[in-house]
């Protein structure tokens, strides 16, 4: 439903901003030099104050959008407003205090456009969000259980963009070499059969690793990776799942699994608190030693990529399925959680979840 409401107002802030900008530019400076009592009829004066409304409305949007390049947006953003309020010192505002002269006016009185006053405002602030974000730090939403229990669906998180070089902006070129990928890190990167999206794994093998998957466990380059078992999950819509400890190079987290040859599906349930009442039942067999559908035979690691599996094994759509991740694909390594709120989920925000580190 919000994502619904925020669509309309998106698509309404179109047609508005075009309304204001011609307006602004061109008809209000005229009717304010000729001393019009009535400046703004009733409906640009409702577009002028509902402009604000409706560009936050778009912005929100576009943050909840999983297919957005917010960077291409920052660009976009910044060149506008940029272009705008050159355009306006160099040419408009000129013609406006000669036209004001010419009517006898006081130049100096007359009021800067709304929509450059905007754009003089936007430009500083969206310059700095766009080095900030290009170069230093990221924020990503968690929008799936794949990376449960390390993150959980509606976790807001920090990644770091300078951990593995820097990019620049859209062309996502690396421009300055700082650290590389280790096995273990949680990476954003962009989904490779779609790179428009952006996908949170866990970094399982490095280019040249030879890896294999039995029963749950990653077995790198001939060597089973530690992974001791915790008992049992349940969460009221994950039930009876495995819960273990792994070390991965110097990471040590959990990861969820349930051993069954067995897909695991989603079912109705009335102990799930999420609206669209999830429910994953771990039943394992009594005979032991049936391969698992998340095994894996014999993955070679090309050069130059990294095979990217989520924590959650059972439930996770990654490396396994749809390849490996290219250098150039990477966005950045995902660092600490700084708030947590899962709309699909009742309760609102998780607050003990804020300020945890991500291992």
């Amino acid at each position: 439903m919000l994502t619904q409401v925020l669509t309309v107002l998106t698509l309404l802030a179109i047609p508005a901003a075009l309304i204001a900008i011609v307006d602004d530019w061109f008809l209000r400076p005229r009717r304010r030099i000729a001393g019009s009592s009535a400046v703004d009829r009733p409906l640009l004066a409702a577009i002028y104050y509902a402009l604000p409304l409706l560009l936050l409305a778009a912005l929100l949007r576009l943050l909840l959008s999983e297919r957005l390049d917010f960077s291409m947006v920052l660009v976009t953003v910044v060149t506008a407003a940029g272009l705008v309020w050159l355009v306006d010192h160099l040419l408009f505002e000129p013609m406006r205090r000669r036209a004001a002269i010419a009517a006898g006016r006081d130049a100096s009185e007359q009021p800067v456009p709304v929509t450059v006053d905007y754009a003089r405002s936007f430009f500083p602030v969206a310059v700095i969000v766009l080095l900030v974000r290009s170069f230093i730090f990221e924020p990503f939403r968690i929008p799936s259980d794949s990376m449960m229990p390390t993150l959980l669906d509606g976790d807001f998180i920090i990644v770091n963009k300078y951990a593995y070089g820097l990019r620049l902006p859209v062309l996502d070129q690396k421009v300055v070499s700082i650290g590389e990928p280790q096995r273990g890190d949680v990476v954003v990167f962009h989904y490779p059969p779609d790179p428009a999206v952006n996908f949170i794994k866990r970094l399982v093998g490095l280019p040249g690793d030879h890896v294999r998957i039995r029963s749950d466990q990653l077995i790198i380059n001939g060597v089973p990776v530690p992974l001791q078992a915790d008992g049992r999950y349940d969460d009221g819509c994950y039930h009876n799942m495995r819960q273990s400890t792994e070390i991965l190079g110097t990471h040590r987290h959990q990861t969820l699994s349930c051993l069954t040859p067995d897909e695991i599906v989603a079912a109705p349930s009335s102990s799930c608190n999420r609206k669209l009442e999830r429910n994953y039942e771990c039943i394992e067999p009594s005979t032991p030693g049936l391969r698992d559908p998340s095994d894996r035979d014999d993955i070679d690691v090309p050069p130059g990529q990294y095979l990217m599996i989520g924590d959650n094994r059972d439930n996770s759509y990654d490396g396994r399925y749809w390849g490996f991740v290219p250098e150039d694909h990477l966005v950045g390594k995902a660092t600490r959680i700084w708030f947590n709120w899962d709309l699909h989920r009742s309760g609102g925000p998780v607050w003990s979840r804020i300020g945890r580190r991500i291992e």
